[in-house]
């Protein structure tokens, strides 16, 4: 199946959005890496319902008029990752978590770093918040926008929220 693509503007940067039949596949930064997110074959769909949706959300998001997606999500990974990305839509706007908690509420408690290899593969960031995952000690950890886009997210969200 060929996912459609359709790449918009953004205060962090341009994001390239893919989407299947099924919902919103990944969210990507410019500066992704090829290997962070496999896809496979992807064509430009600018007028794809479910790109649509989420250009529109985003720019709410980024205007801080929107605190909550509402779109169709069609996550590919392990199940491993999958129940950390579901952590990850767990976490209500203008709050943090650190990678110890996620593991923890997982059921996994020492699994702290798996959690952390998993929230750096998430295909779907801002929608899915990983940006909102934070060290233990409070530190800003890694994160695929840069930890510039990632200030910028979390700030915004202490503003609107």
């Amino acid at each position: 199946m060929t996912l459609s693509t359709k790449t918009v503007p953004s205060p962090v940067g341009e994001l390239t959005l893919v989407a299947s039949d099924k919902g919103l596949v990944a969210i990507l930064w410019e500066n992704d890496s090829p290997d962070r997110v496999k896809l496979g074959e992807a064509a430009g769909d600018a007028g794809h319902p479910v790109l649509m949706a989420a250009e529109t959300q985003l720019r709410e998001y980024f205007a801080g008029t929107r605190t909550r997606f509402d779109l169709p999500l069609d996550f590919r990974g392990t199940d491993f990752q999958k129940s950390v990305w579901a952590e990850l839509l767990a976490i209500p706007f203008g709050e943090t978590r650190s990678y110890g908690e996620i593991a923890a509420k997982l059921g996994r408690p020492k699994a702290s770093r798996a959690v952390g290899a998993a929230n750096g593969r998430n295909p779907i960031s801002i929608v899915a918040p990983c940006h909102r995952v934070i060290g233990s000690t409070g530190k800003l950890t890694g994160f695929a926008g840069g930890l510039d886009a990632k200030e910028y997210l979390l700030a915004l969200e202490r503003r609107a929220g």
